[in-house]
């Protein structure tokens, strides 16, 4: 009965006012408010993996923080806080991993597996306190994925760059023949040529406008289909 007496009460021990219920409903916000970009560019861990995945590890870090208080006794037993906190950046890579598939060797997937990261680290900084460096970072995530997507593109169109297609064309008329050689016209490296179970082909091709091969390509007598492996980002 005496020990009974000296544990901590259930409800309302360390860690369970309203400063900690404010840091997790700011990393459910926050991490939230990715989900849902992710969820509206029809990426598979949306709205609600990436807010489970920031809500959760802000729980973690407070667990991290406030959760052995009634087994700690100075000189005896003593715990350091980051130890718990460090297996969220861990335990997230495996889920990151499972996002991250091959297509027709193309890599697909890494961007929400980054944002998977991103949450949990928005997560433990809302919960640490760190409120204002969370709320910049969620910030710059829209900055990423909605302004270097264009500036990217924009930059590959006029630089450079590479680009992969799938082609279907009709046989026995030199489509290929010809397609090789539009490509030799623009200056364009051709680093991979394959062809694929369905009888197209497989052409990655490097070099300055590359933004047009598409509907060069396409303009190609013999070619009846052209579509971009890499259209959209992952």
């Amino acid at each position: 009965m005496q020990t009974w007496l000296a544990d901590p009460p259930l409800l309302g021990g360390p860690g369970q006012g309203a400063r900690q219920i404010l840091e997790l409903l700011i990393a459910f916000g926050l991490t939230a408010l990715i989900g849902l970009e992710r969820e509206v560019h029809g990426k598979s861990a949306g709205l609600r993996t990436q807010a489970i995945v920031g809500t959760a590890s802000a729980l973690i870090l407070i667990v991290s923080k406030y959760g052995f208080a009634d087994v700690l006794s100075a000189g005896t037993v003593e715990v350091d806080p980051s130890r718990v906190a460090a297996q969220i950046v861990s335990g997230i890579g495996f889920l990151g991993a499972g996002l991250i598939i091959t297509r027709q060797g193309a890599v697909h997937g890494l961007t929400t597996a980054a944002a998977i990261w991103e949450c949990a680290a928005i997560g433990m900084a809302a919960a640490a306190g760190l409120v204002k460096l969370a709320v910049v970072v969620t910030a710059l995530h829209f900055v990423i994925v909605l302004g270097f997507s264009p500036l990217s593109k924009r930059l590959t169109a006029r630089l450079g760059g590479s680009v992969r297609l799938h082609i279907t064309y009709a046989p026995d008329r030199g489509a290929l023949g010809r397609i090789l050689a539009v490509c030799d016209k623009h200056q364009w490296s051709l680093t991979e040529l394959s062809t694929d179970a369905d009888g197209g082909v497989l052409l990655t091709v490097t070099g300055a406008g590359i933004r047009r091969a598409p509907s060069t390509v396409a303009c190609v007598e013999g070619v009846t289909g052209v579509r971009r492996l890499d259209e959209k980002d992952d």
